[in-house]
């Protein structure tokens, strides 16, 4: 039993960052309608920019902070450099893009800082929790920095007049644009919190796995499988579907014979095809339906 509760605490603490990044997904996909193939290497990128900070001596919460700020600019900078003139452009353009984008953040990771493994710090510790062998430090810092970073963005959309303009826009462009809001700019201001929270998982995620270029990879792929879960088209479905996903893979790499540590990301492929073949829209997605 208790290595039951321990493996649902980690895998809560996990899903925590897949929550992050699937909420980063859905918010580029309701604005542009496409999948944001380097989202996880805009979040290492930023990780980088943290770990560089750190080691100027920048204090953490300090550096957190900024690298949220810098993260959240560079977002809405690639949107309006990149995105914004394939606006129009077929889904193969967008798509180029994308992977242009995910080896452009690639490689400059490892040309600025070199593909040698480094070692993130944590503000919250590695011991146990109050003592206990469930959950440690940071895994319980993971889960409490999540929860404050979601209820400030629901507050956010649904009690500002900001938010709620972003909302109107992702949900129908054209009549958003006939009252008066610049679509454009909240697309902008999408592409910009979507970076910000890709870089708090980033950050989170970093004292686990540890900081390479190739860190979100395998986090992008659980991010992919907790949207496609709860919903492309539904933020709050794939926050709940990557948390999960953090207990379904924890639990199959635990107690599924065979599994373990090595197959546990495949886990997270099994979890797409399936809910695919079964509900295509997700969980709490809607379905779309369109004239032809």
């Amino acid at each position: 039993m208790q290595l039951f509760l321990q493996q649902v605490l980690a895998g809560l603490a996990n899903g925590a960052i897949y929550a992050g990044m699937a909420l980063a997904l859905v918010m580029i996909f309701l604005a542009i309608d496409h999948l944001n193939f380097a989202q996880g290497e805009m979040a290492t990128f930023s990780t980088f920019i943290a770990w560089q900070l750190l080691a100027w001596g920048c204090p953490y919460w300090i550096t957190f902070v900024l690298v949220v700020a810098i993260s959240f600019v560079g977002g809405i900078a690639i949107e309006r450099v990149l995105f914004k003139p394939l606006h129009n452009a077929d889904i193969l353009a967008n798509l180029v893009a994308f992977i242009a984008l995910f080896s452009i953040l690639n490689s400059a990771d490892g040309y600025i800082w070199d593909y040698t493994i480094k070692t993130f710090p944590t503000p919250f510790g590695s011991k146990p929790l109050f003592g206990s062998v469930l959950i440690d430090a940071h895994e319980a810092g993971m889960l409490v920095v999540t929860a404050v970073l979601l209820g400030l963005l629901y507050l956010f959309f649904s009690g500002t007049r900001l938010g709620l303009a972003m909302r109107a826009a992702a949900h129908n462009p054209v009549s958003a644009r006939l009252v008066g809001i610049r679509v454009g700019w909240m697309t902008a201001l999408g592409w910009g919190i979507a970076a910000a929270i890709g870089a708090v998982s980033g950050m989170l995620i970093a004292p686990v796995v540890f900081l390479d270029p190739n860190m979100m990879f395998g986090v992008l792929l659980y991010g992919f499988a907790g949207a496609v879960l709860g919903g492309m088209t539904s933020p709050g479905g794939a926050v709940l579907g990557g948390f999960a996903v953090g207990v379904i893979e924890n639990m199959a790499g635990t107690f599924v014979p065979y599994v373990g540590r090595d197959l546990k990301l495949t886990i997270a492929l099994l979890v797409i095809v399936a809910v695919l073949m079964v509900r295509p829209a997700g969980i709490f997605g809607r379905t779309t339906v369109s004239r032809v």
